[in-house]
């Protein structure tokens, strides 16, 4: 399974952006897919993630601002961020279980005060 994330970039406080993740390869189902994040000097962590049947995690700092939704026909995770603010800042990866976890290779998000 490979993972393609899009949509990273540079908005001031406030604005909007939105994640898209796709997958590819060769597989039958895939189960949980989500998005993770990195800020510089920190750990990876949760942002949100959607299984298959659209139940959905958030993190509490995400929660009412964020957006997960997903395309099983398209094999699509999707990351609607709105209020954005600094502190949102890092390399947000787009994730999948498919039997083990597979990981894309990052997109940049900066949110400028």
């Amino acid at each position: 399974v490979q993972l393609q994330a899009f949509g990273g970039g540079l908005v001031q406080a406030g604005g909007s952006l939105r994640l898209s993740c796709a997958a590819s390869g060769r597989f039958f189902r895939i189960n949980d897919m989500g998005w993770y994040r990195q800020a510089p000097g920190n750990q990876r962590e949760l942002v949100a993630t959607i299984t298959r049947g659209a139940s959905t995690n958030y993190a509490d700092s995400v929660k009412g601002r964020f957006t997960i939704s997903r395309d099983n026909a398209k094999n699509t995770v999707y990351l609607q961020m709105n209020s954005l603010r600094p502190e949102d800042t890092g390399v947000y990866y787009c994730y999948c279980k498919y039997g083990m976890d597979y990981w894309g290779k990052g997109t940049l998000v900066t949110v400028s005060s």
